[in-house]
């Protein structure tokens, strides 16, 4: 999934990538994103739970965040959307998926950073 993203987005934007909550907060608190895919599934804090922390912050209120998850239920998607989430994209996804939501919310093109979380 991480490479799929990385040479999907690649070309138009820096993508950044942590492997947990914590890193995650750091790198969006030293570096100046344009938006954060979150993985639903994560060990140890989920993304719904690490958007929500992000929403909280009166900073990263209107940072843009894509959920990226196996689940494809009704309830899931408003889970996602309950938690701060802009956008719910279900897995698997095709690169033109991705590349559309993101263009939909990412400043891409223009050297914008995105952060992954996984």
């Amino acid at each position: 999934m991480l490479e799929l993203i990385k040479r999907t987005l690649e070309g138009d934007c820096r993508v950044l990538v942590a492997d947990n909550a914590v890193d995650a907060l750091s790198i969006i608190y030293h570096e100046k994103i344009s938006g954060l895919l979150l993985d639903v599934s994560m060990p140890g804090i989920d993304g719904l739970e690490l958007c929500r922390t992000v929403r909280n912050l009166p900073q990263f209120q209107n940072l843009p965040v894509i959920m990226l998850a196996a689940r494809d239920g009704l309830f899931d998607k408003v889970q996602g959307r309950l938690a701060g989430a802009t956008e719910y994209l279900t897995k698997p996804f095709d690169a033109a998926q991705l590349r559309q939501a993101v263009g939909k919310f990412f400043s891409i093109n223009s050297g914008a950073e995105v952060k992954y979380e996984i």
